[in-house]
């Protein structure tokens, strides 16, 4: 049997069985040509093959399974590596470019893709790694082994013990550490996502492809995301949100606010459930401790820009708040349910245009109602609520893009100019890890001459791109895009060619 760990994350197999005696009506499948890089959807055949352990008897005698190595799928690669480019883009391109960092409150910028896009990519992946199943035991033990060694990475990256590259030095107050952050969240989908399509017995092989029946095919994962659905909506609109107080360090004292509240369904900043559900649950010690919404007009005079508070500010500018929290978390379920949906069509449609059909439509009916609920205000398009129209805007946004990529990638055969993406998704949980946590610059910032501000990050971009280009800004872009996107896109070349991953 093939490895099932080389199914993960978007990896596919190609198998072939010789069977003329098959009482139980398997069907043969043909090699196709296999390649770790290679393009699994661009053949029709090779979609058709997976990964089967058959023990046929014939005359008594045990035939042997043909094993071949892997195949991955290049448009699900690239996909996630534009995702992870585009996380380090925002990441240390957004202060210098507010218009892409987050949101303050309501609306979408280019940094609010890089959740829902994760989550998307996860779902799609479990689709296409749980597509047989020997031993739902095992299967099992895989997805939680897999979800502690996201929540262990998360906490130890987002937790608050790496203070890299800024400070190099590195240790967490425990009083005052962040338990939940972006690989708990992915953690969270992944676990709830995986386990129903592990758990829930299949029929595939009485699946008529249409439309319609792909969803009452897999209706227990759609009601699954229902349920996150009606529990986030509930929650947030039926909850009472009484007034809370947090304290803050001014001038060296602990100064302590108060915030009045007493309401139920409210979408600002002070007074959300998802807020309040986070304050009950973790502790306000807990939470993230510079939110964006300090970045609105009503907390800054720089805004969109970071700046100093206004003196007249509402008090909850100064207090914390949680982006990756429980009930927000909760409903980032059905952004995984939407990406396992595509992974799905991708299993059981094997013509292309069967496929576009599936993913354009789904993806512009999702832009459509989110569209609408935003603007008629009934519910605003909201990242760091995680809002139902934001659900339905970014999943509908990573649909289309996902559908661009598979024509030029697998339709038009335009591969080549997105091999670095493809590199850069197939090392992932690497590229995250060292790049958009700092860990590899805060590695070289520790030799540093005479002064911890003199180091060579530092002096590459400023005596590189910003005195090249004589602008901050720009220098700061073109250092992101160049010395950290490129850099790390060939080093997972390297890794490719080794045959090594690092799957997120």
């Amino acid at each position: 049997m093939e490895d099932p760990k080389r199914l993960e994350e978007g990896l596919g197999h190609t198998a072939e069985v010789a069977n003329k005696d098959d009482k139980n009506g398997h069907l043969s499948e043909k090699v196709g040509k296999t390649d770790h890089g290679g393009d699994d959807i661009h053949n029709e055949k090779e979609e058709r093959s997976a990964v089967r352990d058959q023990l046929v008897e014939q005359k008594g005698e045990e035939q042997p399974v043909v094993k071949l190595r892997s195949k991955r799928i290049a448009t699900l690669d690239a996909f996630r590596g534009l995702t992870v480019a585009l996380m380090i883009l925002v990441d240390d391109a957004g202060g210098a470019y507010a218009r892409i960092d987050h949101s303050p409150w309501n609306g979408c910028t280019l940094a609010d893709f890089v959740m829902p896009f994760f989550l998307f990519i996860v779902g799609v992946a479990i689709a296409l790694a749980f597509k047989r199943i020997p031993k739902r035991r095992d299967a099992v033990k895989r997805i939680l082994l897999r979800t502690v060694k996201l929540l262990f990475w998360g906490i130890l990256l987002q937790g608050g013990y790496s203070h890299a590259p800024d400070a190099l030095v590195y240790g967490v107050d425990m009083k005052l550490i962040r338990w939940c952050g972006i690989l708990q969240r992915i953690a969270l989908v992944y676990m709830i996502v995986a386990l129903l399509e592990a758990l829930i017995p299949k029929h595939r092989q009485t699946i008529e492809p249409n439309h319609f029946s792909i969803f009452t095919a897999y209706r227990w994962q759609w009601i699954a995301g229902f349920i996150s659905f009606v529990i986030y909506m509930v929650t947030t609109f039926a909850l009472y949100v009484p007034d809370w107080s947090f304290s803050v360090e001014h001038d060296h004292e602990r100064r302590r606010y108060t915030v009045e509240c007493g309401m139920r369904g409210h979408l600002g900043p002070a007074c959300n459930a998802v807020g309040y559900v986070d304050r009950q649950v973790w502790g306000i010690n807990h939470l993230y401790q510079s939110p964006v919404w300090s970045r609105l007009k009503a907390c800054t005079l720089s805004s969109p820009n970071s700046g100093p508070l206004r003196k007249d500010a509402p008090s909850w500018c100064r207090a914390p708040f949680e982006p990756e929290g429980l009930l927000s978390s909760i409903s980032a379920i059905l952004s995984g349910t939407i990406g396992i949906h595509y992974g799905h069509v991708l299993i059981h449609f094997k013509g292309h245009a069967e496929r576009l059909k599936q993913w354009v439509s789904m993806g512009l009916i999702l832009l459509i109602v989110a569209i609408i609920l935003h603007f008629t205000d009934a519910i605003p398009i909201n990242k760091q609520l995680y809002s139902f129209s934001y659900v339905c805007f970014t999943a509908g946004a990573a649909g289309i893009v996902f559908s661009g990529f598979y024509v030029l990638i697998d339709v038009w055969g335009l591969r080549p100019p997105f091999l670095f993406l493809e590199w850069i998704g197939m090392n992932a949980m690497l590229v995250y890890v060292m790049a958009a946590q700092g860990i590899f610059e805060g590695f070289i910032n520790g030799w540093y001459y005479k002064s911890p501000d003199n180091t060579l990050v530092y002096w590459i971009q400023e005596h590189v791109f910003n005195d090249v280009w004589h602008s901050e800004r720009v220098g700061t872009l073109l250092y992101v895009i160049f010395a950290q996107i490129t850099f790390w896109a060939l080093v997972s070349g390297i890794l490719h060619k080794l045959g090594i991953y690092w799957k997120l």
